[in-house]
């Protein structure tokens, strides 16, 4: 009897000790205790090959064990997945992603506008701003660019360091060969921000001459990258 509240008063400190961790955790990452709990004993359910007869405190220090561990792999998703800077601001994808895994290619890269400059439209024309693939145009973490379709077709996913992600939506007359066209949204931008330059483009995927809307917005809003969305839509707007 004495060992046995022993181990009991053993117990409630250690479970003491954890619930003060969870909170600690909660204050930190912003996650739940309750929902730690349910993820750790999901985990403790799936792992477990205790026998149900088994001992009551054995069962209960493996659940403290998966607890801790669920604390850290929680904690760790948590870091890569906020919104918010930890400790300063998130890298580029530049440096994000090893470039070097996907095929690339040199071209000549140069940025236009819905504008008359660019297309030869105003803005009562019907057409205005529309792409070719159908799409409208878009200065996003996954832009839309033209290109000579004979070299990337419609909905080929590009990163072009620099600019960030490019979704082949149109075409044009001068874009022949190894050329790119950049949207932005104003001719500042296109002079503040690009111009023309002679860049290596990694091809991230081939499209297969289709796109539409659904496809740029699921791109776009994409949790996982969110964190990146903000360098390509705010800083060419300060």
């Amino acid at each position: 009897m004495i060992k046995l509240n022993h181990l009991t008063r053993r117990m409630m400190m250690t479970i003491l000790f954890v619930f003060a961790l969870f909170t600690t955790f909660q204050t930190i990452s912003g996650v739940e205790a309750k929902s730690l709990i349910s993820y750790a004993y999901t985990n403790y359910q799936e792992k477990s090959d205790i026998d149900h007869t088994g001992s009551y405190f054995l069962h209960t220090f493996k659940s403290l064990g998966l607890a801790f561990k669920s604390l850290q792999k929680i904690g760790y998703q948590s870091q890569i997945s906020s919104t918010e800077a930890v400790a300063g601001p998130p890298p580029k994808l530049e440096e994000a992603i090893n470039w070097s895994k996907y095929p690339s290619k040199t071209v000549v890269a140069t940025g236009y506008t819905a504008g008359y400059e660019s297309t030869g439209k105003n803005p009562d024309n019907p057409s205005y701003g529309i792409t070719y693939s159908g799409v409208k145009v878009k200065r996003d973490l996954y832009s839309t660019i033209a290109a000579d379709l004979n070299v990337f077709p419609i909905g080929t996913i590009l990163f072009i360091p620099g600019y960030g992600y490019g979704v082949v939506a149109d075409k044009g007359g001068a874009i022949k060969g190894n050329k790119l066209d950049l949207f932005y949204e104003s001719v500042d931008d296109v002079y503040n921000h690009w111009g023309k330059k002679t860049v290596n483009v990694y091809i991230v995927e081939l499209g297969d001459g289709h796109l539409t809307e659904e496809d740029l917005i699921t791109l776009n809003e994409n949790k996982a990258m969110q964190v990146f969305r903000q360098q390509y839509i705010t800083t060419e707007k300060e």
